[in-house]
């Protein structure tokens, strides 16, 4: 049973000696802790730290963001994925500038409205930068708190979400950033989903799941539907001189970054598509098949190769352009086109 006067303390203590050295936690300025709260969702620690240095040495103020062109940012987010992100920060930067004087929003509701920002990002920011009292629960406060709890509501529920928001309210009327990044802690580190460490957790006097052998059965969370898989055709085309025929995203995956020209086989095969791509290609082969796995999506890509000349360069360039290889890092890329791209280049 958690005991309200001695849990909290407990957990603190623990946080202070044990908490991982995280560039983010040795600043309170909002813009960075936002920078790195953003870039964390569905991001392990270690991958991030390298593009928290890089973004933040490109773009040190709001401002720089805001008037930064959004090429540039996706290239910097380039392999952290969930591009989304990047878009919807971008956006945000620009309405903190031009609505909020380039100051960020120390109210949270005010806060909220801006786009991409989630009750979870707003808590996380306004607490750790402003110490106020809102309680952030991600994926590791789920899990901890359910298993403290001998919880059996679903965590896929908005209504659980609201129900731990509001118990776990009491914790962070002071001390707010510091126990939200220790629940969250611990959950990383500790209470862990497979193997959590129980013997040597700080507040396993408080923990009703370890006193009824419950642990791994908790948290209770429906099941995510089954992911979808997309097959694909992608064509690396190079003209006479060497460059890669390339085109910009126009679906909401990945939007706006670059790509080889790609059909999809299935219920969204282009007929049209694929005649301006494969007719007109007499000579190609079939050099590689790759494989990307999305949250909730697979991709495979059967990989074609091809040389063009020069009048057939001019009939399938429409809306797309030429690369040399040189000008890549020009260009922002999904990870399954770097694969193919460094898959050919190595191979050559």
């Amino acid at each position: 049973m958690i005991d309200e006067l001695t849990f909290k303390p407990h957990l603190l203590k623990w946080f202070e000696k044990e908490q991982r050295q995280m560039p983010w936690r040795e600043t309170k300025h909002p813009y960075y802790i936002w920078i790195s709260e953003v870039m964390l969702q569905q991001t392990q620690v270690d991958t991030v730290r390298d593009y928290y240095h890089r973004f933040v040495e490109a773009f040190p103020t709001i401002e720089d963001l805001a008037n930064a062109h959004e090429d540039d940012v996706l290239k910097l987010w380039e392999g952290l994925g969930y591009y989304s992100r990047a878009r919807n920060f971008h956006t945000a930067a620009k309405e903190v500038v031009a609505y909020h004087d380039g100051i960020v929003p120390q109210q949270p509701e005010t806060f909220l409205k801006l786009k991409g920002v989630g009750p979870y990002t707003q808590a996380a920011v306004m607490s750790i930068a402003f110490d106020l009292p809102l309680a952030t629960v991600d994926g590791n406060v789920f899990r901890v708190w359910s298993r403290l709890n001998d919880d059996e509501r679903d965590t896929a529920l908005q209504s659980t979400r609201k129900a731990y928001e509001n118990e776990l309210a009491p914790y962070v009327a002071q001390q707010s950033g510091d126990f939200n990044q220790a629940m969250m802690e611990l959950g990383a580190l500790v209470c862990t989903p497979k193997a959590p460490l129980c013997m040597f957790c700080p507040v396993q006097m408080h923990c009703e799941a370890y006193e009824r052998g419950t642990v791994l059965e908790r948290p209770v969370k429906t099941k995510k539907l089954k992911k979808k898989t997309l097959n694909f055709d992608v064509y690396v085309i190079q003209n006479q001189a060497g460059a890669y025929l390339i085109e910009q995203r126009t679906a909401s995956l990945l939007q706006g970054m670059w790509q080889f020209p790609m059909v999809e086989h299935g219920a969204n095969y282009n007929e049209a598509e694929a005649i301006d791509i494969e007719q007109l290609i007499i000579q190609r082969k079939n050099v590689l098949k790759v494989k990307h796995q999305f949250t909730h999506l697979t991709w495979h890509l059967n990989v074609h190769t091809a040389t063009v000349d020069e009048a057939t360069e001019q009939m399938i360039t429409k809306g797309r352009r030429w690369m040399l290889p040189a000008e890549k890092e020009n260009y922002s890329f999904p990870v399954p086109m770097t694969k193919i791209f460094n898959a050919i280049n190595e191979a050559e």
